[in-house]
């Protein structure tokens, strides 16, 4: 028997059943899902260091268990001494078994040692049904070593669902088990 990771099989037993019947939906298909997460970080130091560029995708690839990668300018930019093609940062993007791996360590582990942290906050939303959510500090991740961080640095999480409105998304992500902050 394969391996089914605990939150996708949650999704299928109780989430789909939950927003069915919550929001009326005719068939199993039209129910919201998760699609990937996206975890990305600018390093902007990184002009003048090049290594920084090197932890940063380190320390995403140790979080997520997939290979992160380096992104690059678009364009020139004088004012910060940034030339077209000169690395500014790291990316990964998560789908399938890992982004449920993920989505689980992420609201079981690594967000209840945020520094008092009271739920996350509801008004990331962009319209689309897209939640954004940024993390100050990368060593609320169980998989990052504190002794060997070279600079505390923070990064932003993308949930990217196939829901229609915001509505339909938070309630999605409420369901998976994101601790959004009561009004």
């Amino acid at each position: 028997m394969a391996y089914i990771p605990r939150l996708k099989q949650e999704y299928k037993d109780r989430v789909v059943p939950a927003l069915k019947e919550e929001f009326g939906y005719k068939n199993v298909m039209m129910v919201p899902k998760l699609q990937k997460i996206v975890l990305s970080r600018g390093v902007g130091a990184a002009v003048s260091d090049k290594k920084l560029i090197d932890y940063a995708v380190e320390e995403l690839t140790k979080i997520t268990g997939q290979k992160a990668v380096s992104t690059i300018s678009k364009k020139d930019v004088a004012s910060f001494k940034l030339r077209k093609g000169m690395p500014i940062g790291a990316k990964v993007t998560l789908r399938g078994e890992r982004m449920y791996e993920f989505l689980d360590r992420l609201v079981t582990s690594a967000l209840p040692r945020v520094r008092d942290f009271g739920g996350i906050k509801a008004n990331g939303f962009d319209g689309r049904g897209n939640y954004n959510l940024g993390v100050t500090e990368q060593i609320i991740f169980p998989e990052i070593d504190i002794d060997k961080v070279n600079k505390i640095a923070g990064f932003d999480i993308t949930f990217v669902t196939s829901a229609d409105t915001d509505k339909e998304a938070k309630s999605l992500l409420t369901e998976l088990g994101l601790p959004f902050k009561k009004n």
